[in-house]
């Protein structure tokens, strides 16, 4: 495919956001995300939103600061779009760092870190403008010898306690950006979005009857799970905590590529109240806002008596621990 509008040294779209990652991080290329992220990008992450390219290039610099020798393995990109109208990019990576330096995460501590993160990329004309952007907080901070609600707890109490603290990512505080698209209408986004939706309401027969048995599964805190046993137990806790949530559906991605098995992204959220026992402690009210990005590999291998030709090979799930556990303590006015 020809990247009309790009730099013509990246052959593809995946190409180019594999290619730009390595250059701007490893490569030292800091300065490039003058060109390659729009002056007024908004990125939205789960601890908040920003805007402008000045604020990507300072926590860039920050956190090469504190980790002189990360990695970003990217490990897929699944794309929709075209280069005239724009790409988004659900492009998933496996990071790798040092605690060399002073930093958020407190003083130097040697620690190694090993980390995933999903990133969806709206880019157009060789330039990001638009982000939403998931880091596995809770496999960080667990590897910095802290709990996510210990972290969360320290956070608010370092940024002036829960009157005057920094607030989590939720609808209300978005900024509107140029990407309005919702994704393809491939038969493979779509089969995953469904598959959600049912866990969402609270159908986890789901789960044997489109997950393989054999499946490999990856979710927030750095967890590697395999099997029905440990998807039933991720989706049943998190919907337990979450029992009133909305669930909402932003941006479906279905691929068939040479090389490739089927594949899917979808970002999607849940907006409600902590209200029920679960994977985030005893219910507490408080209003969350869950953002979550879930990738996932389709293959030939099924249940017979099911009637279906495909079930779920690998499954990739991410949304921040740290931020929803802020929320919580930010509602019951928890200190350090």
């Amino acid at each position: 495919m020809s990247l009309t509008g790009f730099d013509p040294k990246f052959r593809d779209f995946p190409d180019y956001i594999i290619g730009i990652t390595r250059e701007i991080w490893e490569d030292r290329g800091i300065a490039t995300l003058h060109r390659y992220y729009g002056e007024d990008i908004v990125v939205r992450a789960p601890a908040g939103v920003t805007v402008g390219n000045k604020g990507v290039i300072a926590a860039t610099l920050a956190t090469l600061a504190e980790f002189p020798d990360r990695t970003l393995l990217g490990q897929d990109v699944i794309w929709s779009g075209t280069p005239e109208a724009g790409m988004l990019s659900s492009h998933r990576l496996l990071s790798t760092a040092t605690h060399l330096g002073d930093g958020a995460y407190g003083p130097a501590t040697g620690r190694k870190l090993r980390y995933r993160i999903l990133a969806d990329c709206y880019a157009i004309g060789n330039t990001i403008t638009d982000e939403w952007l998931i880091r596995d907080q809770g496999a960080i901070v667990r590897q910095m010898g802290l709990t996510p609600e210990g972290y969360a707890r320290a956070q608010i109490a370092r940024e002036g306690g829960p009157e005057t603290c920094a607030r989590p990512f939720t609808p209300e505080a978005d900024k509107a950006g140029p990407y309005t698209g919702r994704g393809n209408d491939n038969i493979w986004g779509q089969r995953l979005a469904d598959a959600l939706g049912r866990l969402m309401q609270a159908d986890l027969a789901a789960i044997p009857q489109l997950w393989d048995r054999a499946c490999e599964l990856a979710y927030p805190g750095g967890v590697d799970g395999q099997s029905w046993g440990d998807a039933d137990r991720f989706w049943t806790s998190l919907r337990a905590a979450f029992p009133d949530a909305a669930f909402e559906i932003h941006h479906v991605i279905g691929r068939e590529d040479p090389m490739m098995p089927p594949r899917a992204a979808v970002r999607w959220s849940l907006t409600g109240t902590h209200s029920g026992w679960g994977a985030f402690g005893a219910p507490t009210g408080a209003p969350v806002h869950v953002m979550a990005i879930t990738q996932a590999e389709f293959g030939p291998f099924t249940e017979r008596h099911l009637g279906t030709d495909h079930s779920i090979r690998r499954e990739w799930t991410l949304f921040d621990e740290t931020a929803i556990w802020k929320q919580i303590l930010i509602h019951t006015g928890a200190h350090e």
